[in-house]
């Protein structure tokens, strides 16, 4: 398995940015597929982003142009940028690493290791 801790949380007005980061442990995020997931209250987990283990990322229609996601490979660290936010977007993030048959997928179904979450709130 994968230990994931992600930290970053905030609250920003409309507009503003925010920094995530997810910190593996035993094993390094170079070698899996990662992703961001986020939840609000009543809703869904919702795929937000992905990144392949090439590189490659992949966005939800939602964020696109708006969220960017990166791997920092010395660190052992991936991040999710998060500009020009709404209310809408305020949730629990969460960072996770896919089986590599899930690589390329935003369905939570297809990632098994799972941070604890970290709070975003938009006002």
């Amino acid at each position: 398995h994968v230990q994931l801790v992600e930290s970053g949380e905030g609250e920003v007005q409309a507009g503003g940015s925010l920094l995530l980061s997810c910190q593996g442990s035993d094993y390094t995020i170079r070698s899996y597929c990662m992703g961001w997931f986020r939840q609000a209250p009543g809703k869904e987990r919702e795929g937000v982003a992905g990144i392949r283990r090439d590189g490659d990322e992949y966005y939800a229609d939602s964020v696109k142009g708006r969220f960017t996601i990166s791997r920092d490979d010395a660190k052992n660290t991936l991040f999710l940028q998060l500009n020009s936010l709404k209310p809408e977007d305020t949730a629990m993030y969460y960072c996770a690493a896919a089986r590599i048959s899930g690589c390329g997928s935003l369905d939570s179904g297809d990632y098994y290791s799972w941070g604890q979450g970290t709070q975003v709130t938009v006002s």
